[in-house]
């Protein structure tokens, strides 16, 4: 299967893999207190997902950098925290400049793959980011923020989430407005994290395509943050793109399970059952069932490296992109499916926003 491995390291020689949703921000900010001395990217950091070599190994063309926003933070706290995570990737394309370019359009970021650059974006998670205000949102676009996840793991006022008790029904009139607004600057809308309901709602609004950033199947894995039939079939009428992610539970029914049943029986449950393994295979799973639903123009990567902590066999760290799309070859996907699950799709949604 040589002949195989060649060729996907070929295909991203040549074109980017553009990831939808990485949380080394969020890391450098909490851990290393923004202090990018402390947490050097450009050396080896074992207690990471995420470093400039293996970014590199595994031929990321693109990365969606997530400006999180932790529940916790609400108000002008919430604001401040957004924005000095923006300054922070900003600083990081400054701080390597050899290795990543800021990018904020699809040009930009072809551009900077072109020229042997990872392309860096930013996407905002967790609509609570924004305190109810649409000039902070534009403020965001301004600064080059390309999408916003509208709720987090809680709701947000204005948008249900898929974790937290329903309040709204999906968008209040104002959480409209807010898709209305994104829809106007060309901001995407990630519909990851929110509620089934949400997920109908914006889509009911929306008059350009949408992303889910770091979701997978539902009929696959029932959990709630992951995207049901008839919701992927909107998105693929609405044009957008459902980017798979690679969290356990959210790829693997058996370790959803086991989320399920620590949450209620305790930490002591949890210390006696270990978490069982979700794998690489179980992801290709994920992407061919997209690819089957919406066809695979539809389809995309969002890994969620150093978002959560173990990730599935075969897939470690950002290094192990190959592994997955040669797991795809093997399945028989072809070269010009591959181009297009690793990163033609979203390009081409974030190109139809660029023309807002």
């Amino acid at each position: 299967m040589r002949d195989v491995d060649d060729q996907v390291l070929a295909l991203l020689r040549e074109s980017p893999l553009v990831d939808g949703h990485n949380d080394l921000p969020w890391v450098l900010w909490k851990r290393a207190e923004r202090d990018l001395d402390r947490l050097d990217v450009a050396r080896s950091q074992p207690t990471l997902h995420t470093d400039l070599e293996r970014l590199r190994t595994g031929g990321v063309g693109g990365q969606f950098w997530s400006v999180f926003v932790e529940c916790a933070l609400s108000g002008p706290d919430a604001v401040s925290a957004v924005l000095e995570q923006v300054f922070l990737v900003r600083r990081m394309c400054e701080r390597y400049p050899e290795h990543l370019r800021l990018a904020t359009t699809a040009d930009e970021a072809r551009k900077a793959f072109a020229d042997g650059r990872i392309a860096s974006l930013l996407g905002a998670e967790g609509g609570h980011c924004i305190d109810n205000s649409l000039s902070v949102l534009r403020t965001l676009r301004l600064l080059g923020v390309r999408y916003l996840t509208l709720t987090h793991a809680k709701n947000v006022g204005w948008a249900d989430a898929s974790t937290d008790e329903r309040v709204v029904g999906g968008l209040s009139e104002f959480g409209r407005e807010v898709v209305r607004t994104m829809n106007e600057i060309g901001m995407l809308v990630d519909l990851s994290h929110v509620a089934t309901e949400t997920m109908h709602a914006a889509l009911d609004v929306t008059t350009v395509p949408v992303l889910f950033t770091h979701s997978s199947c539902r009929a696959l894995t029932d959990n709630p943050r992951n995207v049901p039939d008839d919701v992927l079939l909107r998105l693929r009428d609405n044009g957008g793109v459902c980017m798979i992610t690679f969290v356990p539970q959210f790829v693997a029914q058996d370790v959803s399970d086991w989320y399920a049943e620590a949450a209620s029986r305790g930490k002591e449950w949890a210390a006696a059952h270990p978490q069982p393994a979700a794998t690489l295979s179980q992801v290709a799973d994920h992407v061919e069932y997209a690819r089957a639903v919406m066809g695979v123009e539809h389809v995309g990567i969002g890994g969620d490296f150093d978002g959560v902590g173990v990730m599935p066999q075969g897939l470690d760290d950002v290094s192990c992109y190959p592994a997955l799309l040669t797991e795809l070859a093997r399945r028989g996907w072809s070269s010009a499916e591959l181009r297009a699950v690793a990163g033609g799709n979203v390009l081409r949604v974030l190109s139809d926003a660029d023309q807002c």
